[in-house]
């Protein structure tokens, strides 16, 4: 078992400009700040089954344990790289979802 924090992005007015500050500020801001993470995986959604997607951008942050999760996120330097999250999100604010991941191997 494994537990992640994914992140939904909606797409922002300018998509020019939300790729420059999430690839140059937010992502390493994650790396520097989420000190517990074993895992970050930061996708571009092409589109959805049913055509157009409502989101532009996945991270998906993966921890040993929800305890490990908890602790990163009370820490100071969480909330303002939350913040930084939703000032560079111009179209919306992200959704986050905290899972408990079960993988199968077919």
């Amino acid at each position: 078992m494994s537990i992640k924090l994914v992140v939904l992005y909606p797409y922002p007015k300018n998509q020019e400009a939300f790729e420059k500050a999430y690839i140059g500020e937010h992502i390493p801001l994650v790396a520097k700040c989420l000190t517990r993470l074993t895992k970050a995986s930061y996708s571009h959604v092409l589109m959805s089954p049913q055509g157009n997607s409502p989101f532009c951008r996945i991270a998906e942050l993966h921890y040993a344990s929800l305890e490990d999760l908890q602790a990163d996120f009370s820490m100071p330097e969480a909330q303002a790289l939350g913040a930084h999250a939703a000032s560079i999100s111009t179209g919306g604010v992200p959704v986050s979802l905290v899972c408990d991941e079960e993988t199968v191997t077919l």
